[in-house]
């Protein structure tokens, strides 16, 4: 009994292997699919997400189910969301590649067409997180900008955009 709960079937060398594989596919297609915050998600979405968890949990341990085995993909899985902010905080680059840019839909008032496509964005959709910040009217809109996060920053004429002082050391 203690035996397969102490000790791992599968290399732990293995085990690392294939959690940073499967972290970093995940990634890569999570990134693929959009800027959608984990509130944000709809029900399609959170069964996708969900789907995911259990189709990789085998590709993860394969087949281990120790409590060492456990212990290091967690870790691991822990350890790369970490190397992740952190390369994402020193580069702009990594930033950009791993956590994505963010996307302006509306300036002066004007929807622009070509982001709500290529952020798979409908009117309705503008309009539903428009509303959720006390916007009705698009002509006091300066500009909607869809965060890297999925959530979205609003404008309004005639605000200033603000800046960070910097602090005299």
């Amino acid at each position: 009994m203690w035996e397969s709960l102490l000790v791992p079937e599968v290399p732990l060398l293995q085990l690392a292997l294939r959690a940073v594989m499967v972290f970093v596919t995940v990634v890569v297609l999570i990134r693929l699919s959009g800027k959608r915050q984990v509130g944000q998600l709809g029900a399609i979405e959170f069964v996708i997400v969900l789907l995911i968890s259990d189709a990789v949990q085998n590709a993860m341990n394969g087949g281990d189910n120790s409590l060492p085995g456990g212990l290091l993909t967690a870790a691991l899985l822990v350890g790369m969301g970490t190397l992740v902010s952190l390369l994402s905080f020193r580069s702009d680059t990594a930033s950009r590649l791993l956590e994505g840019t963010p996307t302006l839909l509306v300036r002066n008032g004007h929807v622009i067409r070509s982001a709500m496509d290529r952020e798979r964005l409908s009117d309705n959709d503008l309009k539903v997180l428009l509303r959720k910040h006390g916007m009705h009217d698009f002509p006091l809109i300066d500009e909607v900008i869809l965060e890297a996060d999925g959530t979205i920053s609003v404008t309004r004429k005639g605000e200033e955009e603000f800046h960070f002082p910097e602090a005299k050391e």
